[in-house]
C-alpha cells in the first residue's frame, strides 16, 4: 500500500521529468550537473600519500567489480587507499571518509555521469588533488555526451586498448590503458559441485553468463543459443547453462530468451542471484564457457574463466583481445556491422560492432565438446595466459607515471 500511495504521490515537476524518453533524460542530466559540478584543478597537482577510488563499491556492476580490483591491486602493492562508495549513477552511496591532503581521487563512474558524482563531494575535497576518471566503454567510438566528463578529470584509465581507442579523442594525450588486476584476486569458488545446480555429472556443459543490465544485442546471448542448438540438438550429453542477471528488470527481453530456448530439453535458465563464490563454482562445473558477444570493454567472464582454467570460446574482437589470442582461448571470426541497440544505450555516431561467424561458433563447440584432451589443455594456457596477463603491472606502471610508486 505504502508503495502504491508514493508512486500517486509524486511532485507534479517529477511527473513531467517521467514524460520525456530515458536518452533525453540522461542527456539533460548531464547537461545539468556539467554546469553545477565543482571542476578540478587546471594542472595536475602532485600526488601525494595514496589513492581514492571510487565507485558503485556496493553494487554488483562491472564498473563496481573493477572498483573492488582496484583496491585489492592497490593492497597488493603497499600503496594506501580509501574507498568512496558514491552508488549508483543516480542514487548516492555511503559518506565518504576524510581524505588525506592530496591524494589522488580515482573515479570509477563513465563520463557522462562523472559531473553527477563530483556535485554529491564539496569544492574543497577537489582543491589540490589530481582528478582521474576509470572509464569503461564498450564500443569503437565514445557517444557524444561523453565530452561533457572531460573538463572534470586531469586524465582517464581505461580498461582495454580498445576503450582507450574510443576515449582517445576526447583527451588526447591523457588515456592510459590500466588492464584490471583480475589475478591479484583470482575466482574463489564454493564448495557447490554440478549436483548443487541440478547438471548432470555425465555432460559436457557449456556456460553462457552475462546480465540483461548489460545489452541483449551487445551479450548476443540469442546467437550462443542458436549456436548450441545447431551443434547438439536435443543431445541429453550436452547441457547449455544460460546464467541471466536482472531478468526481472527487463522482462521483454527475458521472454526473447525463453522463446529461444523454446522446448530444449538440454538447455537451462539459472536466474537466481548467487554470491560471488556460488557464481564461480558455477563456472568451475562447466566444461566450457561460451561468449559470442558483439563488443566487450575488457571482458570480465572469459577473464575468470580463463583463471579457473577454463577453455573459453568468444568472439575474437574487442577488449577480451588484450588478454587472449588463438593459444589460449577459440576464436571466432566475425564482421563488423552498425552497432544497433533498441535500448539505445549501446549506440554512437559511426560506432561498429561484431557480428560472429555462426559456423565457426558452432564447429568449435563440438570440437572442444568432443575432445576432453583438447578441453583441458587450452584450459590450461588460458590460466596461465591470465596469471601473467592480469596481475597487478599494468597498475604498478599507471602509479609510477603519477609519483606514487618508486621507479
Amino acid at each position: 500500500m505504502a508503495t502504491s500511495r508514493n508512486a500517486t504521490a509524486l511532485h507534479p515537476l517529477h511527473r513531467l521529468w517521467r514524460l520525456f524518453p530515458a536518452q533525453e533524460r540522461r542527456r539533460m542530466l548531464t547537461r545539468a550537473t556539467s554546469v553545477l559540478a565543482p571542476r578540478p584543478d587546471a594542472v595536475a597537482p602532485p600526488a601525494l600519500g595514496g589513492l581514492a577510488v571510487a565507485g558503485e563499491l556496493s553494487r554488483a556492476s562491472g564498473l563496481g567489480e573493477v572498483a573492488r580490483l582496484m583496491l585489492r591491486g592497490l593492497e597488493r602493492l603497499g600503496v594506501p587507499s580509501w574507498a568512496l562508495d558514491v552508488g549508483t549513477a543516480v542514487r548516492g552511496g555511503r559518506a565518504a571518509p576524510v581524505l588525506p591532503r592530496g591524494a589522488p581521487l580515482l573515479l570509477h563512474v563513465n563520463a557522462p555521469f562523472l559531473p553527477l558524482a563530483l556535485l554529491r563531494m564539496s569544492r574543497s575535497a577537489l582543491r589540490g588533488r589530481r582528478v582521474i576518471g576509470y572509464w569503461a566503454w564498450e564500443l569503437p567510438v565514445a557517444p557524444p555526451d561523453w565530452r561533457a566528463g572531460a573538463p572534470f578529470v586531469h586524465e582517464a584509465w581505461v580498461l582495454s586498448h580498445f576503450t582507450a581507442g574510443a576515449v582517445e579523442p576526447l583527451l588526447p594525450g591523457r588515456v592510459r590503458v590500466v588492464t584490471p588486476p583480475v589475478a591479484v584476486a583470482p575466482p574463489e569458488p564454493s564448495a557447490l559441485d554440478r549436483a548443487a545446480f541440478g547438471l548432470p555429472e555425465d555432460a559436457v556443459v557449456v556456460l553462457v553468463s552475462f546480465s540483461l543490465a548489460s545489452s541483449l544485442e551487445r551479450k548476443n546471448p540469442l546467437q550462443a543459443i542458436a549456436a548450441f542448438r545447431a551443434a547438439f540438438g536435443a543431445q541429453a550429453d550436452r547441457v547449455l547453462v544460460l546464467k541471466v542477471g536482472n531478468p526481472g528488470d527487463f522482462p521483454a527481453d527475458f521472454e526473447r530468451l525463453r522463446a529461444a530456448i523454446a522446448d530444449a530439453p538440454n538447455i537451462r535458465l539459472e536466474t537466481r542471484i548467487l554470491p560471488p563464490r556460488d557464481s564461480h563454482a558455477l563456472t568451475r562445473a562447466a566444461d566450457i564457457v561460451l561468449s559470442l558477444h558483439r563488443s566487450e570493454g575488457f571482458g570480465l567472464i572469459p577473464a575468470e574463466a580463463m583463471l579457473l582454467g577454463k577453455p573459453v570460446i568468444a568472439t575474437g574482437w574487442s577488449g577480451n583481445m588484450d588478454f587472449m589470442d588463438h593459444d589460449t582461448g577459440a576464436l571466432i571470426g566475425y564482421r563488423l556491422v552498425p552497432a544497433r541497440d533498441p535500448r539505445g544505450v549501446f549506440e554512437a555516431p559511426g560506432a561498429m560492432w561484431a557480428e560472429p561467424d555462426q559456423q565457426e561458433a558452432v564447429a568449435a563447440l563440438r570440437r572442444l565438446a568432443d575432445d576432453a584432451g583438447t578441453r583441458a589443455a587450452l584450459g590450461d594456457r588460458a590460466r596461465q595466459a591470465a596469471v601473467a596477463r592480469l596481475g597487478p603491472e599494468s597498475l604498478a606502471s599507471a602509479l609510477r607515471s603519477i609519483g606514487l610508486l618508486a621507479p
